[in-house]
């Protein structure tokens, strides 16, 4: 079977990627900053989120990710270190050990969020994840927890514009292999329209 992640889409496909996957939204305080594990451009990942906090973006954070084969530490356990070792108190990032997909960051985090802050106590996140991810993490929040108002920054290492990823094989591969689940998964119920008109 084709892959389909290794096609060029047409203009009209870049565009409508660009305008409705590819979003990032107006960031304002939140009451959480949830940060969804990857073994891919850590550092960003890290780099953003210890941003967040010194802005004063975000004064509770969650990292959740599990083991990735081959590994010894999990994605929250690398991520939370950055974290702490650049000045954001360990007191103030819960933690998520078991994911293994965007899903199980949401299913799993919510009871930690839950005993450790109260879920009515939440009622802004920031999501923070990987550009080619883009709009499915709050899509799977959405799904999950449809209460709290949601808000997006993702993070790559690309030297590639993200608006011209198209032009960059491997940035277009990443980005259509996500592209490509978002309407199986509503279809499965994973994930829920985001943002909702």
């Amino acid at each position: 079977m084709e892959d389909r992640s290794l096609r060029m889409p047409p203009e009209a496909e870049i565009a409508a990627i660009n305008a409705r996957h590819l979003i990032e939204t107006p960031l304002k305080p939140a009451d959480l900053l949830f940060v969804f594990g990857t073994r891919v451009d850590v550092a960003e990942r890290v780099d953003a989120a210890v941003r967040l906090w010194r802005e004063g973006l975000a004064r509770w954070a969650i990292v959740s990710g599990g083991l990735t084969p081959g590994d010894n530490l999990t994605e929250c356990a690398v991520i939370k270190s950055g974290m702490v070792a650049r000045g954001v108190p360990a007191m103030r990032i819960l933690e998520e050990h078991r994911a293994q997909n965007t899903g199980e960051n949401v299913i799993f985090s919510l009871p930690v969020i839950d005993a450790a802050l109260g879920i009515v106590n939440i009622r802004s996140v920031i999501c923070l994840g990987n550009t080619w991810t883009a709009r499915r993490y709050p899509m799977t929040l959405q799904r999950h927890w449809p209460e709290v108002e949601k808000m997006l920054l993702t993070v790559d290492s690309f030297a590639t514009p993200r608006a011209r990823w198209h032009t960059d094989a491997e940035f277009r591969r990443r980005v259509l292999h996500e592209w490509d689940k978002i309407e199986p998964y509503k279809a499965r119920g994973f994930i829920a329209e985001w943002p909702v008109a």
